[in-house]
């Protein structure tokens, strides 16, 4: 904790030298690459220049090359030696953590927060002149260190709560605050930012009253969730004696799902969404487009633009921002981490089968592998989202390069192996069996497409930038968060008729169900609405469901086509149900990962080097 308050004050504020008793001009003129403290607080730009540089610890949001998803049952991730699976596998400790972003990282939080901080002691005595730029600036600073505070409190508990930037030779030894005063801090730093920026421009990428308001709801959301109940934690991390740095030891849990309630609906009243005033399902093809525009957020050229208004906090993308390293690459190129390796891209954070079993059919019936009309065609006929997310074999892509067009000239993927008719087999241009950079491919022959650009005179490689924006948050998360709620408090009718427009904008039937039924359909129903969005990681722990879901073994499937009767292949090949028949096998792979779960997982570990730094922090349950 010391070192990286330290290195935080390093490393934010501006330094001038001020040298005294001596009267020689050079030493007395002030340094060209610099700008003093009080220049920064006495001009606008500058110390709005300041406020930019706290947003920049926001990163490419999810856009980075090791998504999230991949330490979830969403996806597994391609390419060993990266520390994905030292958490996976449950080997995690203190000394040893795994893979982390910066995002959420400890030390980078505090850094971030420590800005904020600075910005929050001096923008109220800030000299220049534009005061509702100041009172913007202010209202950004509050919610950005309520954002960093809540990144911290779902990774790690209750957390040393600093509201000043500390001095040099301050003691920077702090315990850990409860979960409560966590929450509550968060609560009124996003109240005081809503109050800030109301009636202040709303800009892409910049915080606003609705962007505070709606992360307020998530937090209550959370606080009012299993996880984060006294009891049922207790029962999770028996004999922690500090229960309270992870949930409520006591008070009023339905007053706490109100809270909830109350905040999404001031959310989900405010704002709009894209198509959520159906009232009944549009057709299959019109949900899947519709389901396209919202994950491109109107950011691509065959994206419907009006769908931006989902959008209530997101992380914006440009083609000329070139700050990005070349290794690894993130934000801009998110098509070329994840997608097929039969387009040249590397297959980063690929579906795995459990998510996918879990769209539902077009009817609202589960996907069942034991139904043989089911198991004979697994992708037709499904929730029109899943196409819209993931590419499976068969689908329809973009044109391939130049060099790989010959082999697949219908712009299909190829995640299977096929008859060639001459007792040979044609191994799919997108498998790890391809001639195309086949150390590129998906383990699990699923690639993720939900927010590449589907563009077809956008190729995915380093030539190219996508503009597509990373949602931190959107609309529909508000209107989950308050269906979640509504049935924890009994009002069964205002979660089904929230969850039915959700569903109606991508073809989906009504819901109909009432009790658990209810909460399971609503769980799944936010599972594949908001998939690779960085939620299922924290709702499978929230609702602890986590041992049932995150630790099972990786599926994959494996995909063969034979010849029917008579049929002759297509050379070069192509999907054809006419003249192939296919089989489809759900496969485990323990070979890559042997995931697993344990308890202490709900929690990242607080490094051993920060606990002995600070002697006041307590570990997180179980390490």
């Amino acid at each position: 904790m010391k070192n990286s308050l330290w290195r935080a004050f390093l490393a934010t504020g501006v330094f001038l030298a001020l040298l005294t008793g001596c009267k020689d001009d050079f030493l007395n003129t002030e340094p060209l690459d610099s700008i003093s403290s009080e220049a920064t607080w006495a001009d606008g730009p500058l110390s709005q220049a300041f406020i930019f540089n706290v947003y920049s610890f926001l990163g490419y949001g999810g856009f980075e090359e090791q998504g999230l998803s991949s330490i979830t049952d969403e996806a597994m991730f391609t390419h060993a030696g990266r520390n994905i699976n030292t958490f996976n596998e449950g080997t995690e400790d203190p000394t040893n953590t795994a893979w982390m972003s910066a995002t959420y990282q400890w030390d980078q939080m505090y850094l971030a927060i420590r800005q904020a901080n600075i910005a929050i002691e001096r923008l109220p005595t800030a000299t220049f002149s534009d005061t509702e730029l100041r009172d913007r600036l202010l209202g950004e600073a509050h919610f950005l260190r309520a954002y960093y505070y809540h990144q911290l409190a779902r990774f790690y508990g209750g957390v040393p709560l600093i509201d000043r930037p500390y001095g040099l030779d301050e003691d920077y030894s702090v315990a850990r605050n409860t979960w409560e005063e966590t929450v509550n801090f968060i609560v009124a730093d996003l109240d005081r930012a809503a109050t800030l920026l109301e009636g202040k421009p709303v800009t892409p990428g910049r915080a606003s009253t609705l962007a505070a308001q709606a992360l307020k709801s998530r937090i209550l959301l959370y606080a009012a969730s299993d996880l984060h109940d006294g009891a049922l934690a207790g029962g999770v991390f028996p004999g922690y004696s500090n229960i309270d740095l992870v949930a409520y030891s006591g008070g009023d849990r339905t007053a706490r799902w109100r809270a909830a309630r109350d905040a999404a609906l001031v959310v989900v009243n405010a704002g709009t969404g894209y198509k959520m005033d159906l009232t009944a399902p549009v057709s299959a093809e019109e949900g899947r487009q519709n389901y396209i525009s919202i994950s491109m957020g109107g950011g691509s050229a065959v994206g419907d633009a009006a769908a931006e208004v989902e959008l209530i906090f997101e992380r914006t993308k440009t083609p000329l921002y070139t700050v990005e390293d070349n290794w690894p690459l993130g934000g801009i190129h998110h098509g070329i981490n994840n997608g097929p390796n039969g387009y040249n891209n590397w297959a980063g954070n690929t579906p795995i089968q459990q998510l996918v079993d879990d769209y539902e059919m077009m009817d609202g019936s589960r996907f069942d592998w034991n139904n043989p009309a089911h198991a004979a065609a697994p992708y037709e006929n499904r929730d029109p989202r899943l196409g819209a997310s993931i590419m499976y074999d068969g689908a329809d892509w973009k044109p391939r390069p130049v060099a790989v067009s010959g082999i697949d000239p219908m712009d299909q993927i190829q995640t299977g192996y096929y008859d060639d008719g001459n007792g040979g087999t044609i191994n799919g241009v997108d498998t790890r069996e391809s001639t195309v950079e086949n150390w590129n491919g998906s383990r699990t022959h699923y690639y993720h497409r939900k927010f590449i650009d589907p563009n077809p005179a956008l190729p995915d490689n380093q030539s190219n930038a996508q503009t597509i924006p990373w949602p931190f948050i959107r609309y529909t998360e508000a209107v989950l968060n308050l269906v979640e709620a509504s049935i924890e408090l009994g009002d069964e009718a205002t979660a089904r008729e929230w969850l039915s427009k959700i569903r109606f904008r991508v073809g989906m039937p009504a819901v109909t169900d009432t009790g658990d039924a209810l909460r399971q359909r609503y769980r799944n129903e936010r599972r594949v609405e908001l998939s690779y969005e960085e939620h299922r990681y924290h709702d499978a722990r929230r609702w602890l469901i986590a041992p049932e879901t995150l630790g099972r073994i990786i599926q994959t499937i494996d995909i063969r086509a034979t010849l029917r009767p008579g049929a002759t292949p297509h050379v070069p090949y192509r999907y054809d149900p006419s003249r192939y028949t296919y089989t489809y096998t759900v496969v485990e792979n323990t070979e890559n990962e042997t995931r697993t779960w344990r308890n202490k997982m709900y929690y990242r570990p607080i490094t051993r080097d920060e606990i002995n730094r600070n002697p006041l922090l307590v570990q997180n349950p179980l390490y």
